[in-house]
């Protein structure tokens, strides 16, 4: 089975997604085509970064993912093909793989070069498209670019460690379907700087929040609050927490909150996308 999985940008409501399925079946009639999200906020690469991050590794080895976010060629952004643990990215160098960065170093990187091969009226994603093709059939990266050492690496909204160890700021990156307020500090990240010590996570220093509003525990799991006491776990609905989510980040929600009747993490705690999030230790 070939799969190529699709991020993009480019919503439902125009032609778009359904004419790109039409382009790589057309070139590759036996892939399956899986969607990862088309509702990716135009041209937010950090929430590509994310989405592609949290998703890819669901999948089985040497499946394809094309990511459609920001990918014209220009002078900053050359097109990119990268294996990372057997599995390839198709996108333009536009930092939305740096979430990836923090995980693993690619096993094999090549710039895109076969921009003259393909017919002048051919658009950013016919190449990608072909490239897509190319190695869901087992081709390999050579074949289509030019081996590299190096892709972008962006600065902007990165997690930083303090220089005494004792802090780590990060960002919100992602807002979910459920309201949860999805930050890029990794448990890795955690988990190397914290060394066991206590520690405080403060919400939103924009806000000026009190004490008594940061959470002071993270959770292996949502449920796992309700086992902090003898009450029902009905009793701890609206409670705000702190887990690692399935993608390894850090994540604030509400214990079962209905965004529909009651809110959210993000609109009762006042966190918005690109949001300070402290994690401060004792």
């Amino acid at each position: 089975m070939s799969i190529i999985t699709l991020t993009t940008d480019y919503g439902l409501k125009d032609h778009f997604v359904g004419a790109l399925k039409g382009k790589i079946l057309s070139e590759f009639s036996e892939a399956t085509i899986i969607d990862i999200s088309h509702n990716i906020d135009p041209f937010n690469t950090v929430e590509a970064s994310y989405m592609i991050s949290a998703a890819y590794s669901s999948f089985p080895k040497r499946t394809v993912h094309l990511i459609g976010v920001d990918l014209e060629l220009n002078k900053e952004n050359q097109h990119l093909a990268i294996q990372w643990n057997d599995h390839f990215f198709i996108c333009a160098d536009n930092g939305i793989l740096s979430m990836l960065m923090q995980k693993m170093v690619p096993q094999k990187m090549a710039a895109i070069n076969i921009h003259d091969r393909l017919p002048v009226e051919a658009t950013d994603l016919d190449v990608f498209v072909t490239v897509a093709c190319h190695l869901a059939k087992g081709g390999l990266l050579n074949v289509i670019g030019k081996e590299i050492t190096a892709i972008k690496q962006v600065t902007e909204l990165q997690p930083l460690v303090s220089t005494d160890k004792n802090s780590i700021k990060g960002y919100v990156i992602y807002i979910d379907h459920f309201g949860n307020v999805v930050t890029n500090i990794s448990k890795k990240m955690f988990l190397d700087v914290s060394k066991g010590r206590p520690y405080e996570i403060v919400l939103n220093e924009r806000l000026k929040q009190s004490n008594k509003r940061n959470i002071k525990n993270i959770w292996p799991k949502y449920s796992d609050i309700a086992n902090t006491g003898n009450y029902p776990v009905k009793n701890y609905e609206g409670d705000k927490l702190a887990i690692f989510n399935e993608a390894g980040f850090l994540e604030i929600a509400i214990f079962r909150s209905n965004p529909a009747t009651v809110g959210t993490a993000s609109s009762l705690l006042g966190i918005g996308y690109r949001d300070v999030i402290t994690i401060n230790f004792n």
